[in-house]
C-alpha cells in the first residue's frame, strides 16, 4: 500500500483552507446560528476556491481529487470553528454517487452545480423503524401504470439540510422482478415535487443545518430520477455511505482539534500559582493523550480515503467504520478535556467550548452507532457469529 503521508499538494491544500476558516471562525458561525440562517459567505467562497468540488471529476468541473481531499477541507474548517456539514451530504455523498453511477444527463445537470456551489443535494435514508438498519427500510418505490414513472411513499427522518437542497437523494427500495425482494435504489427528489413534505425536528443541538422529517407521499418521478442500475442495489447504496463515514471522521477531528486548541492556549496562559496551569501533569498528559488520539483517528481517516479513492471499496469499507469510530471517541474525549482544562471558564459563552458538547456527540451517534461498528468489526473483520 502507498503511504498515508501527505503529499505537498495536501499540505498546501490543508493551509490554503485553514486560512480560510481562520478569517471566519467560530464568531462567524455562532453568528449565523443565532440568527437561524445559513453560512451561505463561507459556502460560496469554498466554492468559488474550488473545495467544494475538489473530489469531483475535472470534466464536470470539479477538482479531480477524491474524498482524501475533500476530508481536509472538512477537517481544516473544523479546526477553525466554522465546519460546513452539507459537505458530507452533497458533494461527497451525493456527487460521488452521481459521478460514479449517474447517467451523463444526471452529471452534466448536478456535477458542475454541486462543484460551483449554486446547487446542494441532500441525503435521505435513516427511517424512524429502521436506524441504522438499511435493509428494513420501507420506503417503496413502484412503477406506475404507464410503465416508465416510479411512484414513492415512506418517510425519512434526521435529514440535513433539507430547506436549502435543491433536491434529496433518497434512498428507496424496488421489487426484485425475478426474486420478489426488495433491493435499494437511489432517486433524486427535486424539493418542490408534488406529495414531497418535511417537518423541522426541533433539537437541543442548535447547529446551521437543520434537521427534518420527511414524507413521501406518492411522489411522482420520471424514470430518469433514477440513479444508476436498478439491479445495482448495495454497491451504489454503500459508494455514498463509505465516503459519509470518512468525512465523519474529518468532520469530528476537526472539531477535537479546535476544542483542543482553545485548551492549550488557556493553559499556557491561566497562572494560579507561579506557572501557567499547563506545567502540571494532571492539566499536561490528558491533553498530549487528547492529541495523540486524534491523530491516530486521522491516520485511519487517512487510510480509509486513500482505499475509497483507490476503488477498493471493501477495504475502504472496513477502515471508513473504524476511522469514523475512532474519530467520534477522540473528539468526544478531546471536547470534555477542553471544558475541564477551563474549569468554570469552559462553561462560559466567551470561550465557546460548552456547546461542542453536544455537538461533539453527533458523531458517535450518526451516521451509524459506534456499537453498529463494534457489531461490523466483530462479524466482517474478526469473523465472529453475529448477534442479530
Amino acid at each position: 500500500m502507498a503511504t498515508v503521508l501527505e503529499t505537498d499538494e495536501h499540505k498546501a491544500l490543508r493551509a490554503a483552507v485553514s486560512a480560510l476558516g481562520n478569517r471566519y471562525g467560530r464568531t462567524y458561525l455562532a453568528k449565523v446560528i443565532a440568527e437561524k440562517s445559513h453560512p451561505t459567505e463561507l459556502w460560496a467562497e469554498a466554492a468559488k476556491l474550488g473545495y467544494l468540488g475538489v473530489n469531483l471529476p475535472e470534466e464536470y468541473g470539479g477538482g479531480g481529487g477524491g474524498i482524501a481531499e475533500l476530508s481536509i477541507v472538512l477537517e481544516e474548517l473544523g479546526a477553525a470553528g466554522c465546519p460546513l456539514l452539507m459537505m458530507v451530504v452533497s458533494p461527497a455523498i451525493c456527487g460521488t454517487v452521481i459521478a460514479r453511477f449517474g447517467t451523463e444527463e444526471q452529471k452534466q445537470e448536478w456535477l458542475p452545480a454541486l462543484a460551483d456551489g449554486t446547487r446542494t443535494m441532500a441525503f435521505g435514508i435513516t427511517e424512524p423503524d429502521a436506524g441504522s438498519n438499511s435493509h428494513r427500510i420501507t420506503t417503496t418505490a413502484r412503477r406506475a401504470e404507464d410503465g416508465t414513472d416510479y411512484i414513492l411513499t415512506g418517510r425519512k427522518v434526521f435529514i440535513s439540510g433539507v430547506d436549502i437542497a435543491d433536491a434529496t437523494l433518497i434512498v428507496g427500495r424496488t421489487a426484485d422482478a425475478r426474486t420478489g425482494n426488495l433491493k435499494p435504489c437511489l432517486f433524486i427528489v427535486p424539493r418542490d415535487a408534488p406529495g414531497f413534505g418535511r417537518r423541522q425536528i426541533d433539537m437541543e443541538l442548535h447547529g446551521a443545518e437543520k434537521q427534518f422529517e420527511l414524507t413521501l407521499d406518492d411522489v411522482r418521478l420520471p424514470a430518469d430520477a433514477l440513479v444508476g442500475d436498478e439491479d445495482a442495489g448495495l454497491l451504489q447504496l454503500f459508494a455514498g455511505l463509505n465516503p459519509e463515514r470518512i468525512m465523519t471522521a474529518a468532520f469530528a477531528i476537526g472539531m477535537g482539534r479546535y476544542a483542543l486548541s482553545k485548551a492549550l492556549a488557556y493553559a499556557r496562559e491561566r497562572t494560579v500559582w507561579r506557572e501557567p496551569i499547563g506545567a502540571h501533569q494532571a492539566i499536561a498528559h490528558p491533553l498530549a493523550q487528547a492529541h495523540i488520539d486524534l491523530e491516530l483517528a486521522r491516520l485511519m481517516m487517512q487510510k480509509a480515503a486513500l482505499l475509497y479513492d483507490s476503488g477498493d471499496d471493501v477495504g475502504a469499507g472496513e477502515a471508513a467504520n473504524m476511522a469514523k469510530y475512532a474519530a467520534a471517541e477522540a473528539c468526544v474525549k478531546a471536547v470534555d478535556q477542553s471544558v475541564h482544562t477551563l474549569g468554570g471558564n469552559g462553561l462560559t459563552a466567551e470561550f465557546g467550548l460548552a456547546s461542542l458538547i453536544t455537538a461533539s456527540r453527533v458523531a458517535r451517534i450518526a451516521p451509524v452507532s459506534r456499537e453498529m461498528i463494534l457489531n461490523y468489526v466483530s462479524h466482517q473483520t474478526l469473523g465472529l457469529p453475529k448477534s442479530y
